[in-house]
């Protein structure tokens, strides 16, 4: 118990289904894994295994049984499932989820020709045998600057319609793609279009890589909001700006609760 006590947000606690924080391993060693998410295993809720490591990753079974060990999920990145849709492989994709077993699947379209419907599809598919995560938007952005806010709202309706849990929006590793822009800063309207539509906050996960996306998101729809591609190194600053424990959200969090 810390030996100050604050007033802070409310923050969900585990097993939750908001204010999830997803942890992506770019493979990284496999002590520094199992330490850094030892370090911070009360914040973190799942871990996505970046786009094809699994395949390649020589310590992928104890990096999943330590994550299990500490109460954390673990999923493979969607670019695996898109290498094996364009292989036609895809049973053999959900058999590789099962013997490793992933606690979800996530299904997207940010690099292949895949229409958002023909996604939908495959998202039912998966839906038989794991809760499913789907992404909307495209990883390159030229691809992306085409997509309008109607579009987003679209794709992301059909999806959950189709059977997705829950929802991520592309914005990469870089934070430079799919919802951003290519300076890193989030596309004008994009969320607040999504969310007027009657989507539910709770629903969306939001790529934040960097510092400025995770306090932008945290800002706009508070400590409990979803977040995702998060370095290992980075849960316990994101908690904070959660919190109000860092300058970007502390004086924020401050006028809330003055307010309230």
């Amino acid at each position: 118990m810390p030996l100050v006590t604050l007033d802070l947000p409310t923050r969900t606690r585990k097993p939750r289904s908001r204010g999830v924080t997803m942890v992506i391993d770019n493979g990284v060693p496999t002590a520094w894994f199992v330490d850094a998410l030892t370090s911070a295993a009360d914040h973190i809720d799942v871990v996505k295994f970046g786009w094809g490591t699994s395949l390649v990753t020589a310590d992928l079974r104890r990096k999943i049984d330590s994550a299990h060990d500490l109460g954390i999920g673990c999923y493979f990145g969607g670019t695996l499932f898109e290498k094996c849709v364009v292989q036609r492989r895809f049973e053999d994709f959900l058999e590789w989820c099962h013997r490793c077993r992933c606690d979800l699947v996530e299904v997207s379209n940010g690099t292949i020709a895949l229409t958002n419907t023909e996604k939908a599809a495959y998202i039912r598919a998966c839906a038989e045998e794991f809760p499913v995560v789907s992404e909307v938007g495209f990883k390159d952005t030229a691809r992306s600057d085409l997509l309008s806010v109607a579009d987003w709202t679209e794709a992301i309706a059909e999806d959950l319609d189709a059977g997705a849990h829950m929802v991520i929006t592309e914005a990469r590793e870089s934070g430079r793609s799919g919802i951003c822009n290519s300076d890193g800063t989030v596309r004008d309207g994009v969320v607040e279009a999504v969310l007027a539509s009657g989507i539910d906050a709770d629903s969306l996960l939001f790529e934040a890589p960097t510092k400025e996306l995770q306090t932008h998101f945290i800002k706009l729809l508070g400590a409990n909001v979803n977040l995702g591609n998060v370095a290992p190194a980075d849960v316990i600053g994101l908690e904070t700006l959660r919190l109000g424990l860092r300058s970007d959200t502390l004086l924020d969090f401050e006028a809330m609760a003055a307010r309230a």
